[in-house]
């Protein structure tokens, strides 16, 4: 049997690099997920707040910016527009933001990621 003196060591720095690598990779999917559910849902909420009989596409961006502001910085808000659309058949307010998309740490390409909220428009009608 040759000498194995040594060989623990050159066998745990070849797993903890692995293990190491993997970690960071789960955990930065981790953060892009949560960056893009949390982006998804202020979009959401904006429009449900434009769509409101007494409010305008101008309210539902800036509930949406403040959302956005407020849970994830200023620097994933800054792309964030509305319009009144059509969606599965009936009038609709669509509030559309496009983010930084973290590909290392809190770091990637700008407006990567682009996301859509949806709400069904109210009306004052009469009847």
């Amino acid at each position: 049997m040759a000498d194995e003196r040594g060989s623990a060591v050159v066998e745990f720095s070849l797993v903890s690099v692995v293990l190491v690598a993997l970690v960071l990779a789960v955990l930065q999917l981790a953060l892009a997920l949560h960056i893009r559910n949390t982006v998804l849902d202020a979009a959401a909420e904006g429009a449900r707040y434009a769509a409101l009989a007494d409010n305008s596409l101008d309210d539902g961006v800036q509930r949406t910016r403040d959302l956005i502001t407020t849970a994830l910085g200023p620097a994933y808000a800054s792309d964030v527009s509305a319009e009144y659309a059509t969606y599965a058949g009936l009038p609709s307010t669509e509030v559309r933001v496009r983010s930084p998309l973290p590909l290392a740490g809190l770091l990637g390409p700008d407006r990567a990621l682009e996301v859509t909220g949806h709400a069904a428009r109210e009306s004052l009608g009469g009847g």
